[in-house]
């Protein structure tokens, strides 16, 4: 048994958590309602106030998937109570960004402005025009948008321009010297 998977998941009496058929997972919450399908070598039993989630088998695999559903269920419930956000940071001059409804304009020093269309489920909020805050109740997703975002032009070694997360240490690298 995997240490992870030996821990309770607890939720408050404000989530709903039901099971259907041993095979799909419905958390429900205040910020909104997440679901996930499980495999045959998990099993999770429904008690009144926590989950425990069991490997069927002894295989290694049965018991790292195992290990991974129970992350996985216990960020769900914290989704669906608290919610997750990434902030971004854009450096460099000139560098904007603008939350046009479900589009997300990026002025970033390329020839033409960069339009990104926010996906569903995701709110994106620019408090200034060099800040970028991710929200959403699905973890995965909130990563995933933020690493697209970063992808589009990511910080540079020697002047550290690009599109940052909030904290994020560049290590700068020094120019070439002439002789």
């Amino acid at each position: 048994m995997s240490r992870i998977e030996k821990q309770p998941v607890n939720f408050p009496e404000s989530v709903k958590v039901s099971l259907q058929e041993g095979e799909v997972l419905h958390v429900e919450g205040e910020k909104g309602e997440l679901q996930l399908n499980l495999i045959r070598q998990v099993s999770v039993t429904l008690d009144k106030d926590h989950l425990t989630v069991n490997s069927t088998s002894k295989s290694k695999f049965s018991r790292a998937a195992a290990g991974t559903f129970r992350s996985l269920i216990n960020n769900m419930v914290m989704g669906v109570t608290e919610g997750y956000s990434k902030e971004l940071e854009l450096v460099g001059v000139g560098y904007r960004a603008k939350a046009q409804g479900k589009m997300l304009n990026l002025t970033l020093g390329f020839s033409h402005p960069v339009d990104y269309q926010i996906p569903e489920g995701i709110e994106i909020s620019t408090p200034s025009q060099t800040e970028v805050v991710i929200t959403g109740i699905d973890k995965q997703k909130v990563g995933q948008v933020a690493a697209e975002l970063r992808s589009i032009r990511p910080p540079e070694p020697y002047k550290g321009k690009g599109v940052r997360y909030k904290g994020e240490q560049i290590t700068l690298k020094e120019t070439k010297k002439q002789v």
